[in-house]
């Protein structure tokens, strides 16, 4: 009853600037801020700021069928990346995924690496980089540390393929996101004529070479 009565007084209220408009199951509307979206009897549910300050915590099947597609779409604002920033920031910065099980999924980088941005060009129908793969792997495992990201920069042709490619190969390193790959090559010309290719570039973009030598490639991210 309680909860009743609060949701009719907030969606009959007057609306005000710089709150989002949301509307109830019954059509009343009200503008509130939504916060977070959380978990509430087992559904997703929106956690809003009243004009008043108050909170209030409305569950998808408290809402119109809009609303409860906002809430069930909704993401949270991307945390702040803590490290020194690099021309990199602008591409990479809410555009990469990774793999968790055997799925690609949205990864938000928490700190930048200090010194250098490893970017591998390849692709699952490439005959060498599936022979090559393997061993990045391993090294990536046994190597990383906060000196070094590396960047997986796909010549796939759907999201599919560079997702079961990820699976096979148990990739423990971010990719840039499929739709975003060509931006990036376009704008930062690594001179790459083949794949597999592995970049090394420093913070300010300068090209250091290409280390599919690992031995040489190790010397870079100590």
């Amino acid at each position: 009853m309680k909860t009743t009565i609060l949701l009719s007084l907030m969606f009959a209220g007057v609306a005000f600037a710089g709150f989002e408009k949301w509307t109830n199951k019954d059509g009343k509307t009200a503008d509130l801020e939504l916060v977070k979206v959380v978990e509430k009897d087992g559904e997703k549910a929106g956690e809003f700021k009243m004009r008043n300050g108050k909170t209030v915590t409305l569950k998808v099947s408290e809402l119109s069928e809009e609303a409860g597609e906002k809430i069930e779409a909704w993401e949270a604002p991307a945390a702040e990346v803590e490290g020194k920033e690099s021309v990199f920031d602008k591409v990479l910065d809410g555009n990469l995924v990774k793999l968790d099980g055997k799925s690609l999924k949205k990864f938000e980088m928490t700190e930048r690496p200090k010194k250098y941005y490893v970017f591998y060009y390849t692709a699952s129908w490439c005959g060498p980089c599936q022979q090559f793969t393997p061993s990045l792997v391993e090294f990536y495992n046994e190597h990383k540390t906060d000196n070094f990201e590396l960047v997986l920069i796909t010549s796939d042709q759907d999201e599919d393929a560079m997702e079961q490619y990820a699976a096979e190969k148990k990739m423990p390193w971010p990719q840039l996101k499929f739709k975003d790959a060509p931006k990036f090559k376009k704008e930062f010309d690594h001179g790459v004529t083949g794949i597999p290719s592995v970049i090394v570039c420093d913070l300010e973009g300068k090209n250091l070479g290409n280390m599919r030598d690992l031995a040489a490639l190790e010397k870079f991210v100590k």
